[in-house]
């Protein structure tokens, strides 16, 4: 008792530490997909918060972080943008309509975990998962390159000279800490990126360097600063926009795209987050927590949001695997906002930049390298091309064609496989023999095994080693039964599936003296003579 005791602890102790890491690597991400997105700082934060929260009490992967992410924030920034030019002049409505999209949108990710739709991500192939992974690490990547700018005379520029070597000595400095730490024994149960935050703070802050911080960060984006009160709900929404048929039908479509995208996004991160701990989660909870959050936030002035990949990393490396480790992040960051926003203000971009970069590094799949010339050239291409789209569009559109691409090389790689081989019985009987998928793609194939035209009058097709898998295939053997018939000869078919003679009854008649329904197992057959086996069957190897 007293060792599960520690152990429990022990748990608890890593859940809050690294909860605490997170909140504060979700603030400056926060804020950045809330400019993103054309809203208010606070809109991000109170995304973050009130979807972490959710989402690490009721979701389907403890251990996952979820808040505002930029997958999102970029289809949000044409929404809001054309909801304000809905409105009146300078009534800027986009926002409200922001609100109620991400309701809607959370209201379509309740219905897909309702009709349990989460379990079709296992219809994702892995190099399809390993093209996201990369494709993100990628986009973190890029995305934290932009805080070695600077706005001048309202345009950003590039940090130069001594402020651009301090950027890079301590973005260095952070990633060197987090390398080192977990070689040291006494430290390898404190999350190493808190550390590196706290002593890259304490040299900034204690040393009087100016270096652009949190608090800079927001005021140059045009934010008023960190500080803010508890989120409350948002009634305007529903008063200042007219609830009507042409309010839904602008709304629905980028509803739908942030539902897809949202849950997209966080399916496979639930799924690496599966590999990475050795567990598995809950697809289809995942769903309906992601939907009511998003329902939640969007009432209480929230932008929306889903899994985030690189926050759920920093977490998974800190310690954090239970519920608590997410619910401490989201508490904290409503601390933060509430009372610590002069402190968390002060922290450096620098090091939350350096934690990003180890983020990146620990996430891309650096084995992709490796195995290049030792896979399939389609699962090659499918890994860049996914990768590739995710960069330059979106990950819902990268997944979907990932998955199409893999969808049609599977077809057409087992469209190859049909066979056919040819025999013929004492009794003049021709039989056909098939082997391989009878599906849309290889019907082709199996049109050209067959010579009606100067094959026997009695012909026996044997389905033992194949299977009809499509309403394109069964309508192949209508056609091919009925060039037989109507060329004055006799076809059998033999070994069919249960399920495929249901379907060819239903269609015709006929097919009651076409199909021999036979009882035997092609390939095992029991023994007819109890004799054959004296002994107990347990005392035989087979």
């Amino acid at each position: 008792m007293t060792e599960f005791i520690t152990k429990r602890v022990g748990n608890i102790r890593n859940d809050v530490l690294s909860g605490i890491t997170v909140a504060l690597a979700l603030v400056p991400e926060a804020v950045a997909f809330a400019f993103v997105a054309g809203v208010d700082p606070l809109v991000g934060l109170y995304a973050a918060f009130m979807i972490g929260l959710i989402t690490s009490i009721f979701g389907g992967r403890p251990g996952m972080i979820s808040g505002a992410t930029g997958a999102l924030a970029v289809v949000m920034v044409n929404l809001v943008a054309e909801g304000n030019a809905m409105g009146a002049a300078g009534a800027n409505l986009g926002l409200y309509y922001l609100f109620l999209t991400v309701m809607l949108m959370g209201v379509i990710q309740m219905l897909a975990g309702v009709f349990k739709l989460g379990k079709f991500v296992r219809l994702i192939p892995h190099p399809v998962m390993m093209g996201f992974v990369n494709g993100l690490a990628i986009v973190i990547f890029l995305s934290q390159l932009g805080m070695f700018t600077k706005k001048v005379a309202g345009e950003k520029v590039w940090l130069q000279g001594t402020e651009l070597f301090l950027m890079i000595g301590f973005v260095g400095l952070t990633m060197l800490i987090m390398w080192g730490l977990p070689k040291i024994k006494a430290t390898k149960k404190l999350p190493e990126a808190l550390i590196a935050i706290l002593v890259v703070s304490a040299i900034v802050i204690f040393g009087g360097l100016d270096m652009a911080t949190v608090g800079s960060f927001i005021r140059e984006g045009g934010g008023e600063g960190l500080k803010g009160g508890f989120p409350v709900p948002v009634l305007e929404t529903f008063t200042k926009i007219p609830l009507n048929f042409e309010t839904f039908t602008f709304i629905f479509p980028y509803a739908l795209i942030l539902a897809a995208i949202g849950l997209i996004e966080s399916l496979m991160t639930l799924n690496l987050i599966d590999d990475i701990t050795e567990t598995r989660g809950n697809t289809n909870r995942e769903c309906l927590a992601q939907g009511g959050a998003n329902i939640i936030t969007g009432l209480f002035g929230g932008m929306g949001g889903c899994a985030m990949i690189g926050q759920s990393i920093i977490n998974i490396k800190g310690g954090g695997r239970g519920r608590l480790s997410g619910i401490t992040a989201a508490v904290f960051l409503l601390m933060f906002i509430l009372f610590a926003s002069s402190l968390i203000e002060q922290v450096p971009i620098a090091a939350l930049v350096g934690v990003m970069f180890m983020v990146v590094i620990g996430t891309f799949a650096w084995s992709s390298f490796r195995i290049a010339n030792k896979i399939p050239v389609a699962d090659l291409i499918v890994l860049i091309l996914v990768s590739s789209l995710t960069v330059i569009f979106d990950l819902a559109i990268a997944v979907i064609a990932g998955v199409i691409v893999s969808a049609l090389v599977f077809s057409w790689e087992n469209a190859k496989m049909i066979r056919a081989r040819k025999r013929m019985r004492e009794d003049g009987t021709k039989v056909y023999e098939i082997w391989g998928p009878l599906f849309f793609g290889s019907i082709s194939s199996f049109n050209e095994k067959f010579d009606v035209k100067n094959d026997p009058d009695n012909v026996l097709i044997d389905f033992v080693e194949s299977r009809i898998s499509d309403h394109s295939a069964l309508e192949a053997l209508f056609v091919l039964v009925e060039k037989y018939q109507s060329a004055g000869k006799t076809i059998k078919l033999k070994h069919l599936s249960e399920d495929c003679k249901v379907l060819m009854y239903k269609a015709s008649d006929k097919f009651h003296n076409v199909i021999i329904e036979d009882v035997d197992d092609p390939r095992y057959h029991l023994a007819a003579n109890p004799e054959a086996f004296p002994k107990p069957l347990n005392e035989y190897k087979f």
